[in-house]
């Protein structure tokens, strides 16, 4: 018979999701990850995720902060060494180490933090380790004989070519790191040795650079009030010529609908017009019918009595042919 699962502690169950999530977000992103698969693979349920970390946003920002923290302790012991060259050596295997032995915490570094988590960004963290790294730049330029106050922007420089090449590395991990630290120390250093302390572009870049058309002046605080005056005087003119544009719209509108309007009794004339033409007509046209009417009946009659008379001279023919004349004659 199999033991009964163990149920996990609050902590217990707090670093599963932690570890779980972490995972997804190096697959998927923060976009592509979801509460309810973040839950449905701790086989838990989704209040459980909200209970310990208010959402997706909060689960993401303390993976996100633990690879940060991380990160920056590998680099800040590294940068702990005495000698310049060492310590480069060192900061260089230690971000190599970091991407080589915890991948899916450098995919989601690299990927950068959603807005909406309010965590830091990769370039953030790139910021928190150069600021440290300047520090080692300023003394070897003061032992030099450089000026300290450009080591910031060429700490910047010396990082970024290790978190980029970092970047590279991550996909193609040839060669092996300790090589790759190697070659990117060698670009560095060889170049610390024999740089230049005031560098200069060639002749031919500075006159590609000279005939750029140079950038218009910096306006000043008057210039930017008569540019907002101008700015506020454009707006009224655009609003006005707006309104006045709305105004002739209307017009346009109304008399378009007057026409309409106009257009509509004319027809509705013209209509009752042919209405009265067509009630003549056919007030006309029943008249002649009547009178044709009349006409048929008075002929009707006249024969109706012609026949009539046909009729009885005939009769008075036949019984007596003289008195039957006599009054057909009479009668007539």
């Amino acid at each position: 018979m199999s033991e009964p699962r163990r149920r996990m502690s609050g902590k217990e169950r707090r670093e599963q999701l932690i570890q779980i999530s972490r995972t997804l977000f190096a697959e998927k992103g923060f976009d592509g990850t979801s509460v309810e698969e973040i839950a449905a693979t701790a086989n838990v349920s989704k209040p459980v995720v909200y209970e310990h970390f208010g959402g997706k946003e909060g689960v993401y920002a303390v993976v996100v902060d633990r690879e940060m923290q991380k990160l920056l302790a590998m680099v800040t012991e590294a940068l702990s060494a005495s000698h310049s060259l060492i310590k480069l050596e060192r900061a260089a295997l230690a971000l190599l180490a970091y991407v080589e032995e915890n991948s899916e915490g450098f995919r989601i570094l690299v990927r950068d933090s959603h807005a909406a988590s309010g965590t830091g960004t990769f370039a953030s963290l790139i910021n928190d380790i150069a600021s440290q790294v300047e520090d080692v730049m300023v003394d070897e330029f003061v032992g030099r004989g450089y000026d300290p106050k450009l080591a910031p922007m060429y700490a910047q420089m010396l990082v970024g070519m290790v978190a980029l090449t970092g970047q590279w590395w991550l996909d193609v991990r040839r060669p092996p790191r300790e090589e790759v630290a190697a070659h990117l120390v060698n670009l560095a250093w060889n170049g610390l040795v024999g740089l230049d302390p005031r560098p200069r572009l060639t002749a031919s870049s500075r006159g590609m650079e000279q005939r750029r058309a140079p950038l218009p002046p910096r306006p000043t605080d008057k210039e930017l009030r008569e540019m907002g005056k101008a700015r506020e005087r454009e707006a009224k003119e655009q609003e006005k010529l707006a309104r006045d544009q709305e105004k002739a719209r209307l017009r346009e509108q109304r008399d378009l609908e007057k026409a309409r309007e106009r257009e509509f009794r004319e027809q509705e004339r013209l209509f009752k017009e042919q209405e009265k033409i067509r009630e003549r007509e056919l007030k006309e046209q029943e008249k002649i019918r009547e009178r044709e009417l009349k006409e048929q009946e008075k002929i009707r009659m006249r024969e109706a009595k012609a026949a009539e008379r046909e009729a009885v001279r005939q009769t008075g023919d036949t019984d007596r042919p003289g008195e039957g004349r006599e009054k057909i004659e009479s009668s007539e």
